[in-house]
């Protein structure tokens, strides 16, 4: 069995697997394309602190460690995950990178950039991190400024003194915005109008309605949305300052892109020196493709973590398990399930 990706979906599953009784290594083995542990985590920006994404959760069998909240995230993460994998000796072989997925004579040959792995079944945590997002608008390859997606960004500094625009009604967008516009002047573009939420914090109850409205979709194998289309918007205490100066004043998409700005639909122009398209992240799943797993309409149709089409294939960090804690309860469905499947198959 293999698992794809060592973020925390993925060490959860090998955690459970092993625990299950499979052999690591001989049974079961992770690929992860990163060079070192940490996931998606250690590619986030400096300026993204423990205190930014409130904590994390704890990984089956060990919690995560007391954080002061100003430790950055793409450091107090990846150690942790490090340490994890040290701790339960995870069988995860890195880096590896997955190209295509074939199913042969009944098993799964995996394609890599380190030759062929073959499996019984496949436990895909690649998440999202390597697919960032761009809409293409008319002109965008004549602006000769920079454009760069929050996948690439690297902190407020580069933007000094400089006019941004950023693209996109998530979080990131409000939190990148709160440090841009402190050392930058700043315009925010978002294609429908952002949705406050006033209520206080995420709680369990709104993390019940977010996960049935994504479960809701992949069931019936469409793309999973975003959780801010379910949760609305909410400002941290860091981010009221930028507030207060306006700097959340949102303005519609712009029509097009020019060399050196944008021009909106009723003529009005804006020169800008650099775009921000905080503009999300897809699914990466491309070297699944062979395996058609894919419904007319873009998504995948799922019952829990196991895709529809091949109970042999489950996805785990993807649509209503896309977080911390719904990684790690993903982690123990898949492989429970797995080993009740191939328990039976062998029987």
């Amino acid at each position: 069995m293999i698992v794809i990706g060592a973020g925390q979906a993925g060490l959860s599953a090998a955690y459970h697997l092993i625990r299950f009784g499979f052999r690591p290594y001989d049974e079961v083995v992770v690929l992860d394309r990163n060079a070192e542990p940490g996931g998606a985590w250690q590619h986030r920006w400096d300026s993204l602190t423990m205190h930014d994404v409130h904590g994390i959760a704890n990984l089956p069998g060990a919690g995560v460690p007391e954080s002061a909240g100003d430790e950055r995230a793409n450091e107090f993460v990846p150690r942790y995950y490090a340490d994890y994998e040290s701790r339960f000796e995870l069988p995860v072989v890195r880096p590896v990178t997955v190209g295509s997925v074939h199913e042969v004579d009944g098993r799964f040959e995996l394609t890599t950039d380190r030759g062929m792995y073959r499996a019984e079944a496949i436990v895909n945590a690649t998440g999202t991190w390597n697919r960032p997002f761009v809409p293409w608008y008319p002109g965008i390859e004549t602006f000769r400024g920079r454009q760069l997606h929050t996948a690439d960004y690297n902190g407020a500094g580069e933007f000094a003194g400089q006019h941004v625009l950023v693209v996109g009604g998530g979080a990131s967008a409000v939190q990148l915005l709160a440090e841009i516009s402190e050392i930058a002047t700043t315009t925010w573009v978002t294609r429908r109008p952002p949705e406050w939420r006033t209520d206080g914090e995420f709680g369990p109850e709104l993390g019940r309605k977010v996960v049935a409205k994504v479960e809701e979709r992949v069931r019936a194998g469409l793309p999973p949305r975003s959780v801010v289309s379910v949760t609305g918007l909410q400002l941290r205490e860091q981010e009221r300052a930028a507030a207060e100066r306006g700097v959340y004043t949102r303005l519609p998409m712009f029509e097009r892109i020019t060399p050196d700005g944008v021009v909106w639909a009723d003529g009005r122009t804006e020169h800008v020196d650099a775009i921000l398209w905080a503009t999300g992240f897809r699914a990466d799943l491309g070297h699944l493709a062979p395996l058609q797993l894919r419904e007319p309409s873009g998504g995948i149709r799922m019952d829990g973590t196991r895709t529809v089409r091949d109970a042999r294939i489950h996805l785990v960090g993807y649509g209503p398990s896309a977080s911390t804690i719904g990684g790690n309860r993903a982690g123990y469905t898949a492989a429970r399930e797995l080993r009740d499947l191939l328990r039976a198959e062998a029987a």
